[in-house]
């Protein structure tokens, strides 16, 4: 299912960072995202839609200044594009589910992918694990 809103549905949706990053393909600047030294346990989905992204056991610190992942989440809702932008070659992410851009994959990631998911913090809402619960 592909989510559709209007430019303005969008923007009062998101906050003004989110907006110019998901839906005008911007990027946050590096090192300054909640999520880039974020180490808690959970799941990582797209701030405009909630599809999953990403699980936390496949984040790792590539010292890039933004949130990356070793491997998408199995069913993920990651569609990969050829970005030719700013005199360069490189893939880039979108949530397949709302179109929003997330940031860029590259082939320079730890096994068992060599992939780096390099995403923007304002693209991500992260749930934290739930851990113990209720036996009764």
């Amino acid at each position: 299912m592909t989510i559709e809103k209007t430019d303005a549905e969008w923007r009062a949706q998101l906050t003004p960072e989110q907006y110019r990053v998901a839906r005008q393909s911007g990027t946050e600047r590096p090192f300054s995202g909640e999520h880039y030294f974020h180490n808690k346990q959970g799941d990582y989905f797209c701030a405009c839609c909630g599809a999953l992204l990403f699980h936390s056991d496949t984040k790792f610190d590539a010292g890039c200044g933004w949130p990356s992942f070793w491997a998408e989440a199995a069913g993920a809702s990651i569609a990969r594009l050829a970005d030719t932008s700013h005199g360069m070659v490189r893939v880039e992410v979108r949530c397949s589910n709302c179109d929003a851009h997330l940031g860029h994959v590259f082939e320079d990631g730890p096994e068992p992918s060599g992939e780096r998911y390099c995403i923007n913090s304002v693209c991500l809402d992260f749930k934290a694990k739930q851990t113990g619960g209720n036996t009764g």
